[in-house]
């Protein structure tokens, strides 16, 4: 493993600095005092910065020496869950109901190491911009940043990606080009029927068995009008209806979630979805009120960019830690707007399966939203040396 030697020499400052954003976890667009953390110390380090795009963002700039107009993108999230920290170490949460349970706090630390090392060593040429989100947990910030003006104020070539992924040995990396992750979508079923009393069915108008007829048939649209080599997931995660035994209610609800690797795939599901709960309620007497709120899009890696992360990543790591057509995830992350705007490429690094975590853990597994997660403090000098890395050989490398 080559490691840069300056960055593993700080890495008990940059544990410091993650353990100290995982005791003050802040949740979305709430990033205030994270984003102080990091514009103080990029100042520190002599890094030019600019603040707010996003209501909390951070963009530092990093200039080299040599002359050069390229400049490329590595971006890190900041923010927390609304979520309750199993955990007693001293590096806890000291914020009720908020808790560091993805890793942004490792990632924004791995993004500082790498910057602290690039405005140190600026015998490159170009720019390179360290992009620190805020909200990536449901609130978008990649696409608020964007709509601020990230890529018209700060014009980048490319933009890079990367989160820590639990169950993958440490020093591993995973990356796919193509979709790597998937579109995150939500959808509200509300159908209107007639109540009546329950003895009586034949006076009203039953929502209930309008929604149970209706959830059968949308997984047709799984298992019969999509392309079967097409990935694609519909689930219905809430019923709601009626609150007494003998009485049919007037409404039930359904609620779910739908995730796909493309937009096409998407498509379908949701028109078929409306068409489906329209027809059902009106063959049953009800009506009906379809909603469909697409979240986030798919992330898909471009191929380029992908294949050349790979190459940088074997150069550290070697071959057999690099899995460069790695299994997607239905999991989603709103990086997926920002490789619309601009190629680039999100890669995971193995955070292990939580053997580092301190004395005091939780008793639950170390996964990604689990109230027993850590960070793992061995990923730091590792992850700024690819940042590093992966800027100056991008910088380096002749534009097709």
């Amino acid at each position: 493993m080559k490691l840069l030697e300056p960055i593993v020499a700080w890495h008990n400052d940059i544990a410091g600095i993650r353990r100290d954003i995982h005791a003050h976890p802040e949740l979305a667009f709430e990033e205030f005092r994270t984003a102080d953390v990091v514009a103080a110390k990029l100042e520190e380090w002599g890094i030019e910065i600019d603040r707010g795009l996003g209501g909390t963002g951070v963009v530092g700039i990093i200039r080299g020496k040599l002359p050069g107009e390229r400049a490329v993108g590595l971006r890190a999230d900041m923010d927390a869950l609304p979520m309750q920290e199993a955990n007693t170490f001293a590096h806890a949460s000291q914020h009720e109901g908020k808790m560091h349970a993805c890793g942004h706090d490792g990632h924004t630390a791995m993004l500082l190491a790498a910057a602290r090392y690039l405005s140190q060593h600026r015998d490159f040429a170009g720019t390179v911009y360290v992009i620190f989100q805020p909200a990536e947990e449901g609130g978008g910030g990649a696409k608020r940043m964007i709509d601020d003006g990230l890529f018209t104020r700060f014009p980048m070539e490319a933009v890079f990606g990367m989160h820590n992924w639990p169950g993958m040995p440490p020093g591993k990396f995973g990356l796919t080009p193509g979709p790597i992750m998937a579109s995150s979508n939500e959808f509200s079923i509300v159908i209107k029927g007639k109540g009546t009393h329950a003895g009586m069915p034949n006076l009203g108008v039953d929502p209930v068995m309008a929604a149970v007829q209706m959830a059968q048939s949308l997984q047709t649209i799984i298992t019969r009008n999509r392309n079967p080599l097409d990935a694609a997931v519909l689930s219905i995660t809430q019923i709601h209806a009626g609150s007494a035994d003998n009485v049919v209610p007037n409404h039930a609800e359904l609620r779910g979630t739908v995730r796909t690797f493309t937009l096409d795939v998407l498509d379908l599901i949701e028109r078929r979805m409306e068409e489906i709960a329209r027809h059902t309620c009106a063959a049953m007497g009800c009506e009906v009120e379809f909603k469909f709120q697409r979240n986030y899009p798919p992330t898909i890696n471009h191929p380029d960019e992908a294949a050349f992360c790979a190459e940088v990543l074997r150069g550290i790591v070697g071959e057999d830690m690099v899995d460069d057509h790695v299994q997607p995830t239905m999991g989603a992350e709103d990086f997926a707007f920002m490789l619309q705007e601009l190629p680039g490429c999100y890669v995971w690094i193995g955070n292990g399966m939580g053997e580092h975590r301190a004395h005091g853990h939780g008793l639950g597994p170390c996964m990604l939203h689990n109230g027993s997660y850590d960070f793992n403090d061995e990923l730091l000098p590792l992850g700024g040396t690819y940042w590093v890395q992966l800027a100056l050989q991008r910088l380096a490398k002749p534009q097709a």
